[in-house]
């Protein structure tokens, strides 16, 4: 039987409900969850981790998931953005893809949302399987997302 690698997928919504089940369904194909329930404890936690996917909410505390967005994509123009949130207008998905996300999908929609995070999260696998081997490969200190990378900007700068 071939053995399936873990994905790693952050989770950044204020919901804990919602991350837990998001966990449980996600384990049973091969994705980690890591949950963080404001943006500057998802930068914090990207800071010093690799993920395969962000999966964000646009309503955060602090600063929203379009402003998240925004940030991430300073640094990492590669990773997927997925937006699961209950805001469904048309203006709300504009904002997302604009700010760089990848994909959106409106909540409660769980099938959609575990089809579309699998399937961005296999085209990324593959789309950057030589850039990550090569970042995997350096030491910590040298990897493009150290630490002096990263900076904490919100809507009220």
């Amino acid at each position: 039987m071939p053995h399936n690698p873990v994905s790693q997928v952050l989770s950044v919504d204020d919901d804990d409900d919602a991350a837990e089940i998001l966990k449980l369904l996600m384990a049973s194909h091969q994705v980690k969850v890591t949950s963080a329930r404001s943006g500057a404890e998802a930068l914090a936690i990207i800071n010093s981790n690799y993920f395969d996917l962000y999966l964000l909410d646009v309503w955060l505390p602090f600063f929203d998931g379009f402003e998240l967005c925004r940030q991430i994509r300073e640094f990492d123009s590669k990773t997927p953005i997925l937006f699961y949130s209950g805001a469904a207008y048309d203006t709300d998905k504009q904002k997302a893809f604009a700010a760089g996300a990848t994909g959106y999908v409106t909540k409660p929609d769980v099938e959609d949302l575990i089809d579309t995070m699998l399937g961005l999260i296999a085209k990324a696998k593959i789309d950057n399987a030589p850039a990550r081997w090569v970042d995997d490969a350096l030491p910590a200190a040298d990897r493009p997302f150290g630490s002096s990378f990263f900076s904490l900007n919100t809507a009220s700068d």
